[in-house]
């Protein structure tokens, strides 16, 4: 029996748990199954971490240069195959169905199997539809309902990414280098919507459309092919029935144990914080554009379409390292999240009530680029805290808050839509973004921990916890 302490400076003495030694193979060559559960049970040395961050910061990029490839493309498949904006909308909106189911799922089997492996056959997957689209296109005689297919399929596809990475996250990084890992790997969503925006609108006015899927799904299909033969070694099967079953990196949670969780204020707290958090960020990236184009028709679009992304990518590099070397140097796990969601819900609604009064276009660009900036504080602020409260199950629980976080800020989308259509104003888009924030970070100040709480205290007096 191996003693294993949680990483950190200030926790709880009920956090010490005992591991018990990874069970005898059962099936497969000698040693298979071993040779699995001891990498999955460690963490990463400094060198391997950095190594994972630079290549899960590559697959975030593609993940967003194949998601955004069908909004680029779509004025020019409309002509083609003369959509209507209505079903141009029905194209662009199935995405969003199939990313919400995919969510918790992703997040269990991840947790089960490794979100390594989750990772890598999800990117083949996603990679090959998005390569595949144009002969879909094509391969229908009503192109709009296999556009529409392949959209929800890619929403299926694409949904196990981030609850994954939460997942792989928690098993192999220790605490204080979370923050940082997390932070520049989910910039990579920035980075990879200003490269397809450049890069995808030149090869769609050279190449055509097509061109755009072609390269986005191949270069996926490449790094998810890179990762499995020189990361994962090559190893195979990937996923077995029996991992999912039973001989997975986590043991499998009782509805039970899911019960206590969700009963934890810690935990309802960062569900409530992610839901706000990422309604607020859905309804900025919505309406924006839009709100540039009414206040500032003469203004140049690539203006405030790039300089926000350009702000956030630095910012989120800058909200990890921060975190990290705050933890590092003593401070207490909590405090640091806390501080973190500060600015990201606190600081950034002071420069969106700043966009409600009269403001030239120069000021407004810095507004919005603030507000995007600090928002990225949240990647090491609720986004990583979940990691702290249950690393046992992080994936999954992730994934619900995902779950709940993308369905309000669909309602909320709506929602900022009545309101500018009923008021002609955006001051109350931007005052209802005000209040749903200082309503998240409120819940967060007041209830948020960094201990564990995925264990049972009463059994852990008696070192019977299995993680």
């Amino acid at each position: 029996m191996a003693v294993i302490q949680k990483h950190g400076k200030k926790h709880s003495p009920d956090l010490v748990c005992q591991k018990e030694s990874a069970p005898p193979d059962r099936t497969g060559p000698p040693g298979g199954h071993k040779k699995w559960s001891e990498h999955n049970n460690t963490t990463w040395s400094r060198p391997v971490a950095r190594v994972w961050t630079g290549v899960l910061l590559l697959g975030t990029c593609l993940l967003y240069c194949a998601r955004v490839a069908m909004p680029i493309c779509a004025v020019s498949m409309a002509e083609q195959f003369q959509w209507s904006k209505r079903e141009s909308g029905m194209v662009l909106g199935s995405f969003f169905w199939g990313y919400c189911f995919t969510q918790v799922f992703g997040g269990y089997v991840s947790d089960r199997v490794g979100g390594e492996k989750v990772l890598v056959l999800s990117a083949a997957a996603w990679g090959s539809m998005t390569a595949f689209t144009p002969i879909l296109a094509y391969f229908c005689s009503q192109p709009i309902f296999s556009m529409t297919l392949a959209r929800f399929l890619m929403g299926l596809l694409q949904g196990v990414h981030y609850p994954s990475l939460a997942s792989l996250c928690s098993q192999k990084v220790v605490e204080s280098d979370r923050g940082f890992l997390m932070s520049t790997v989910a910039s990579g969503s920035y980075l990879g919507t200003l490269v397809i925006g450049g890069a995808g609108s030149l090869m769609l006015d050279l190449y055509g459309w097509q061109s755009v899927f072609y390269v986005s799904g191949l270069l996926s299909v490449l790094w998810a092919y890179c990762m499995w033969k020189y990361l994962l070694r090559g190893e195979g099967p990937i996923i077995t029935l029996e991992s999912l079953g039973g001989g997975g990196s986590q043991p499998k949670l009782s509805k039970r144990h899911w019960l206590r969780l969700l009963r934890q204020p810690a935990v309802c707290a960062v569900i409530v914080t992610h839901l706000c958090t990422a309604s607020t960020f859905f309804t900025l990236l919505s309406w924006l554009p839009t709100f540039f184009k009414d206040t500032f028709p003469d203004a140049k679009g690539w203006v405030f379409n790039v300089v926000p992304w350009l702000v956030a990518i630095p910012s989120s590099l800058f909200s990890g390292f921060l975190s990290d070397h705050l933890i590092g140097q003593g401070y207490d796990t909590a405090s640091v999240r806390k501080m973190m969601q500060f600015f990201s819900m606190g600081v950034s609604s002071v420069f969106t009530l700043l966009l409600c009064g009269k403001t030239t276009f120069t000021w407004a660009v810095a507004f919005v680029s603030a507000t995007m900036g600090f928002t990225t504080f949240s990647h090491s602020g609720v986004s990583v805290n979940v990691q702290d409260l249950a690393p046992s199950c992080a994936g999954a629980l992730f994934g619900v808050m995902n779950t709940c976080g993308a369905f309000s800020g669909v309602l909320m989308v709506y929602f900022s839509g009545y309101l500018i259509e009923t008021t002609g104003s955006w001051t109350s888009v931007f005052g209802l973004i005000t209040a749903v924030n200082l309503l998240g970070l409120c819940t967060f100040l007041a209830f948020a921990e960094a201990r564990r709480v995925d264990i049972d205290p009463s059994k852990a007096r008696h070192g019977n916890i299995h993680i």
